[in-house]
């Protein structure tokens, strides 16, 4: 993911939240998983930084035949 400032003053700190979806089979959504981590900070007025991220779930959380989907990662910025 790219993470952009788009303000003038550098960010020092902040955290990423993904929601990691658990999806049946026939397309069911069973559950929604949600996970932090922090962001690449320091990050510059007008800087932006490319971070990888690997998004876990317990293998108990999606039985057989079932898969997982992050939809939705939200930044808040400290």
């Amino acid at each position: 993911m790219t993470f952009t400032n788009t303000g003038t003053t550098p960010a020092r700190s902040g955290t990423v939240s993904f929601a990691t979806h658990v999806i049946g089979a026939l397309g069911v959504d069973w559950a929604t998983i949600t996970t932090s981590q922090a962001l690449p900070v320091p990050l510059a007025g007008g800087a932006s930084k490319t971070q990888t991220y690997t998004v876990c779930v317990e293998s108990w959380r999606v039985p057989l035949g079932m898969h997982v989907d992050t939809r939705k990662v939200t930044a808040t910025w400290g």
